[in-house]
C-alpha cells in the first residue's frame, strides 16, 4: 500500500512538474512576420516591436540566444511586453531595409520600434539579463 502511494506520488509531481511548464522556458517566442505585419499586429496590441538584428556568424548573438533570451524572466517580460522578432540581417530579404533604416552596422543591435516604425530604442552588443531588461523597460 505504501509502495502504491509513493508511486501515486510521484506520478503526481511528475504531472505537476510538466502542467508547471510555460512558454517562457523555452525563451522569448520570436514572431516569423515581415515588419508591415509586425507593425500592424504592435498596432493592434498597442505593444511595441522588438527586433534582434543578427547574423550567423556573430559569436555574441549566438551567446545571447542561447543564455539572455532563454532566461525565463527575460521571456515573460518580453513576451508580455511585446512583439518580438528575430531577423538574420544578411539573408533575411528586409535586413538591408532594417539595417539602413536603423543604421545597424554591427551585432548583434537591438531595437525597438513603435506600430509606426520609429525607432524608440537602440542598442549595440551583447547584453545579460539585467542589461536586456533595463534597456527594454527605459522603452516602455
Amino acid at each position: 500500500m505504501k509502495k502504491g502511494i509513493g508511486i501515486l506520488a510521484l506520478a503526481l509531481i511528475a504531472i505537476a512538474a510538466m502542467t508547471s511548464l510555460t512558454k517562457s522556458d523555452s525563451g522569448i517566442e520570436f514572431d516569423h512576420l515581415t515588419m508591415e505585419k509586425a507593425q500592424k499586429k504592435a498596432a493592434k496590441s498597442e505593444k511595441l516591436i522588438f527586433i534582434d538584428a543578427y547574423t550567423d556568424w556573430c559569436g555574441p548573438c549566438k551567446r545571447m540566444a542561447a543564455t539572455t533570451f532563454k532566461d525565463s524572466e527575460v521571456a515573460e517580460f518580453f513576451n508580455d511586453e511585446f512583439i518580438n522578432l528575430k531577423i538574420e540581417m544578411e539573408k533575411n530579404p528586409e535586413g538591408n531595409s532594417i539595417a539602413r533604416k536603423y543604421g545597424v552596422r554591427a551585432y548583434p543591435t537591438l531595437l525597438i520600434i513603435d506600430s509606426e516604425g520609429n525607432l524608440v530604442k537602440k542598442t549595440i552588443g551583447f547584453k545579460t539579463k539585467d542589461q536586456l531588461m533595463a534597456f527594454a523597460g527605459s522603452a516602455l
